[in-house]
């Protein structure tokens, strides 16, 4: 038995992962979160209906894409290592896995869920067909769609896209695409010849839903080809880099940022910095409210839960309000850790680059308990 990834084509999560898979020869099934074994087999052991979910030749469950892969990682299985072996590189790629999976999910949930003129037809098939049971009726698969359409509505609105919000959506998404296109002129990866880290947190929302979606799909191939390209390039078993002349499949040499790469962290910083200052702050004025959270729990009423709370912030003049995620902590923690790990030379590097590129406060926005992950539960340590 090869691997089982458990998942649906448009989810942002399963997208990560399966792009990892792919690039490693990761011999591996798609197969539906539809599929009745998924439900009653696989749902009660990770204790919650989420996606992605991989099970392994020996039943072993992983949940979640940075779960997936580390998991590989650890084991040496990489064919092409998805962590760089130098310090700013490895910094890049962290920064990116957790602003791609988190940072980018406005502009991923506005067009998939606000253009139905555009959407809807695709969309009405698209998620029955992996959500709703083998062989359902006509009937049933428009009303699983109809449930799930509800629920992501909903989750947009947590994500902080309103009426008042959208318009900065939009400028901030087109500015990112500029900056991404320029920066793909050089290379066909984000930190040169292969995929790290960085570019399966990028690929999450920019394939399976802003790639994969009709009207966003239409924007980015009109807009910015070259990150429409990545999104291709990211789900090929090969380098698929023609374009580029196939070159080696190596990172920039002498852990090298090209200014292309310095605007887009700089971009991360303008745009992604007030959310992550918000969500800390909220989440040390929760503890503390809790202080008697027990190790090992989430502290709230049903452990499968993921938001503790909402809070607001001012985000390009307009003020929003989001959901706190305990799991956006843990991402933020990646990049803490592997500062405070490293030696004192490639430490003078990571923080200098920072300093540069204005993301300095990633490594003193913390939780006063941490975010571990137990049980396929994010929990506080």
């Amino acid at each position: 038995m090869t691997y089982r990834l458990y998942g649906t084509p448009g989810s942002l999560y399963t997208g990560k992962a399966r792009s990892y898979l792919i690039k490693q020869h990761i011999p591996f099934e798609n197969r539906a979160a539809g599929e009745a074994r998924f439900r009653a087999e696989i749902v009660p052991k990770i204790q919650r209906w989420i996606i992605p979910v991989l099970e392994g030749p020996d039943g072993d469950l992983v949940q979640d894409g940075s779960e997936i892969i580390a998991h590989f990682e650890a084991r040496g299985a990489a064919r092409l290592p998805a962590y760089p072996a130098t310090p700013r590189h490895r910094l890049i790629g962290q920064v990116f896995e957790l602003f791609g999976g988190e940072g980018l999910l406005r502009p991923a949930m506005h067009y998939r869920w606000n253009f139905d003129e555009t959407n809807r037809a695709f969309l009405s098939r698209d998620f029955p067909a992996a959500l709703a049971p083998t062989g359902a009726s006509p009937a049933d698969q428009a009303a699983v769609f109809e449930m799930a359409a509800g629920r992501m509505r909903k989750a947009m609105a947590s994500f902080g896209v309103s009426p008042e919000s959208i318009p900065a959506v939009e400028a901030a998404y087109a500015e990112f695409l500029a900056l991404f296109e320029a920066h793909l002129a050089g290379s066909p990866y984000l930190l040169g010849g292969r995929p790290t880290i960085g570019d399966y947190g990028l690929v999450a929302p920019l394939y399976a839903h802003l790639a994969r979606d009709p009207y966003p799909a239409q924007l980015m191939k009109q807009t910015a080809f070259r990150v429409w390209r990545w999104t291709e390039r990211m789900n090929a078993a090969d380098q698929d880099a023609g374009e580029y002349g196939c070159p080696p499949p190596e990172l920039f040499a002498g852990d090298a940022v090209p200014d292309t790469l310095k605007a887009l962290l700089r971009f991360v910083a303008d745009d992604y910095l007030p959310e992550v200052e918000a969500y800390v702050a909220y989440a040390n004025r929760w503890l503390a409210e809790h202080p008697d959270i027990a190790p090992g729990t989430n502290g709230l009423p049903r452990p499968q839960d993921r938001a503790i709370g909402q809070t607001s912030f001012t985000w390009r003049g307009v003020e929003i309000r989001v959901g706190v995620m305990p799991y956006r902590i843990y991402l933020l923690q990646k990049v803490q850790d592997l500062v405070e790990a490293a030696g004192a030379e490639d430490r003078r590097a990571m923080t200098a680059l920072l300093d540069e590129t204005g993301l300095s406060p990633l490594l003193s926005l913390r939780v006063s308990r941490r975010v571990e992950r137990r049980g396929h539960l994010e929990v506080w340590g």
